[in-house]
């Protein structure tokens, strides 16, 4: 069966298992926390952010805070949004050449006068944190060790976290970003699962979809996954936040997997305090990363 009725039985109906993103973030921390003590110096990061909207001064000031929280040194920049994009690039030459900054993050979105591409670009590949430069993308590719994008690199954690079979596994993801669906396609590749990438030209997504043990949901649309939609047992990955307006008539975050699905999955991640709790974990963890390649590079040079 391929419904939602396939999620009962005789026993009554199915209920997912629930795969809670703090845990798992809690376990990412302590163990980047755990290495960064082992190093000469706490690891430093650096944050850059271009004017005053709201939801980007929650994300910086939550990144300070928890980096802070684990031992990490934490810088932040907040420049006016009318900086140039001259200003910004001469500030992140300044941090790839001090030697006691270890990871840069430059928040996004970046206002319209300032090009992203080139300061993603412009960001020392071994700084880049946030996985962005397309050498850390082309060595991602290639399978070998890297600053990896932290909401994908954050899932695979948390798969391990909660021992969900990766190898062998037939992965479908529903999203095709740069941020998000591209560099999970490759890490699953890399984690030998057999990946399909779905998006908005699919024809018959439900059919793609139902192919999945695991499924990932990427597009920021709202309960676009529904659970006809879904394979009995597979394990759902809900990265999408989406705010709706519910019945009350207040706004609710929801994600781009219907409630519903929980009656015919294995595991879900809930929406909210699911994936979200692990992508800053991530860019801590990669901050760690970072320090400690760089430490191994001053040491052999």
């Amino acid at each position: 069966m391929t419904d939602a009725s396939a999620g009962l039985s005789a026993a009554g109906p199915n209920v997912a298992r629930p795969l809670p993103g703090p845990p798992a973030a809690a376990a990412l921390l302590a163990d980047a926390a755990a290495r960064a003590a082992r190093l000469e110096s706490s690891p430093h990061l650096s944050i850059v952010r271009l004017g005053d909207d709201p939801a980007s001064v929650s994300y910086v000031r939550g990144k300070d805070r928890k980096a802070r929280e684990v031992g990490l040194q934490s810088t932040v920049y907040a420049l006016p949004e009318t900086t140039s994009q001259a200003e910004l690039l001469a500030l992140v030459a300044r941090l790839n050449a001090d030697h006691t900054v270890n990871g840069i993050l430059v928040q996004l979105p970046l206002p319209a006068h300032v090009s992203e591409q080139a300061v993603l670009h412009a960001i020392d590949p071994r700084k880049d944190v946030d996985g962005f430069h397309p050498v850390n993308v082309g060595e991602l590719w290639a399978g070998r060790p890297v600053l990896a994008p932290c909401t994908p690199a954050g899932i695979m954690y948390m798969l391990g976290h909660y021992s969900i079979p990766v190898a062998g596994a037939r992965a479908v993801i529903v999203g095709r970003s740069h941020i998000v669906g591209r560099p999970l396609a490759a890490m699953l590749l890399n984690a030998h699962a057999t990946v399909t990438i779905a998006h908005s030209r699919t024809p018959d997504l439900g059919a793609v979809t139902r192919e999945a043990d695991l499924l990932f949901a990427a597009v920021g649309r709202a309960h676009l996954i529904t659970p006809e939609m879904v394979r009995p047992g597979a394990t759902v990955v809900d990265v999408g936040i989406n705010r709706i307006v519910g019945a009350d008539g207040k706004g609710h975050l929801t994600g781009d997997v219907h409630p519903d699905v929980a009656a015919v999955a294995g595991a879900l991640t809930p929406v909210p305090g699911g994936v979200g709790p692990l992508t800053i974990a991530q860019l801590l963890a990669n901050t760690v990363t970072a320090a400690e390649t760089q430490a191994v590079a001053r040491s052999s040079g």
